[in-house]
């Protein structure tokens, strides 16, 4: 008769336990809170260096429509071409 109370308050923890986990993984995620890319850290010290970027894949998107590979392309892109690159957001371009 005694595990039947503990089988009961195992089942009720983790399902519970699981629920939570669930619930934070296919939660739908607003990108527009994240900040920005921290685009100076990316920037190379002298002109003449060139900027080594992570083979990291975490998409991101600029305003004219060009998926990056991560915001370390995106950063040394509109520090080489210019301020007309803008992040627009986190994910792939639609």
């Amino acid at each position: 008769m005694a595990a039947f109370p503990c089988m009961t308050i195992f089942f009720l923890v983790s399902s519970t336990l699981a629920q939570i986990v669930f619930s934070e993984i296919f939660k739908p995620h607003d990108y527009s809170k994240w900040p920005m890319p921290p685009c100076k850290m990316y920037y190379p010290l002298d002109p003449l260096y060139e900027a080594k970027c992570p083979e990291m894949t975490a998409y991101v998107c600029a305003t004219k429509g060009h998926t990056y590979k991560n915001e370390c392309f995106l950063c040394v892109d509109q520090w080489e071409f210019g301020p007309h690159i803008k992040f627009d957001k986190y994910g792939k371009c639609n």
